[in-house]
C-alpha cells in the first residue's frame, strides 16, 4: 500500500481480506528535510571506464504531502554548490571553477515541484523545474516511499528514495577532454539519486 491511496476495492474483493493499513490521510502536512540523513549524490562516467560517485553536503528542502491527493504533493530543494564533494580535493576544485559550475557566478541549485503523480503501490514521480547555471529545465524523478515512522525524539519522519538521469549539456556543463582511445573524459548522462528523511513540521 502506497502512502498516498488506497488498494482498489475491485481488486480487495478478489482476494482475502488485508489487514488494515495507517491512515494514510495522517500523513498529510508539511514536512523539512533534514539533511543529517538525507543524501543527494550523483555518478558520472569517467574516461569510460570507471564511474565517479558525488554528492552535495550543504542543502535545505521542504515537502508537502497530500495523503488524499497525492496530485497536490509538492517539493522545493536548495543546494549550496560549495558543497560538492567526490572524495578528491583537487576534483572538487576543478568541479567549482569555470569550467563547471562556476561558483562564485552560480552559488545555488535549486529544485521546485510542478507535478505529482501515483504510479501504484509505493512508486510515484515528481517533475519539476531544475536551474542550475542560470538554465531552467524540467527534471522527473522516479520516487519509492519508504515508510512513515516516529522517531525517538518524538519526530514524525517520511522517508523516500528517488533517481533521475539528466544530460549536463543542457544546463550549459559542456567542458571535456578527449581521450587517446576514442570518447572523452566525462559522459554526459549523469545519474542522480536521493535518500531522503523528512521531519513533519509542528
Amino acid at each position: 500500500m502506497g502512502i498516498f491511496g488506497r488498494k482498489d476495492s475491485a481488486a480487495a474483493t478478489t482476494s482475502a481480506p488485508a489487514a488494515a493499513g495507517p491512515d494514510l490521510t495522517a500523513l498529510t502536512g508539511d514536512y523539512t528535510i533534514d539533511p543529517a540523513h538525507t543524501t543527494i549524490g550523483f555518478v558520472a562516467r569517467h574516461a569510460m571506464v570507471t564511474n565517479v560517485k558525488g554528492g552535495f553536503h550543504d542543502f535545505t528542502g521542504t515537502l508537502h504531502l497530500d495523503g488524499a491527493d497525492p496530485t497536490r504533493s509538492t517539493a522545493t530543494l536548495d543546494i549550496k554548490m560549495e558543497s560538492i564533494e567526490t572524495g578528491n580535493a583537487d576534483r572538487d576544485g576543478h568541479l567549482k571553477s569555470s569550467d563547471f559550475f562556476k561558483i562564485d557566478e552560480f552559488p545555488m541549485m535549486t529544485f521546485r515541484s510542478t507535478k505529482a503523480e501515483a504510479l501504484g503501490g509505493d512508486d510515484y514521480r515528481i517533475t519539476g523545474d531544475l536551474s542550475l547555471l542560470g538554465v531552467t529545465k524540467p527534471l522527473t524523478i522516479d520516487l519509492e516511499f519508504n515508510g512513515a515512522a516516529k522517531d525517538p525524539f518524538g519526530n514524525e519522519r517520511v522517508g523516500f528514495e528517488g533517481k533521475a538521469e539528466i544530460l549536463r549539456s543542457e544546463w550549459g556543463l559542456t567542458w571535456n577532454a578527449a581521450l587517446e582511445t576514442g570518447g572523452v573524459l566525462v559522459s554526459d548522462k549523469i545519474k542522480l539519486h536521493f535518500d531522503v528523511s523528512a521531519i513533519k513540521n509542528a
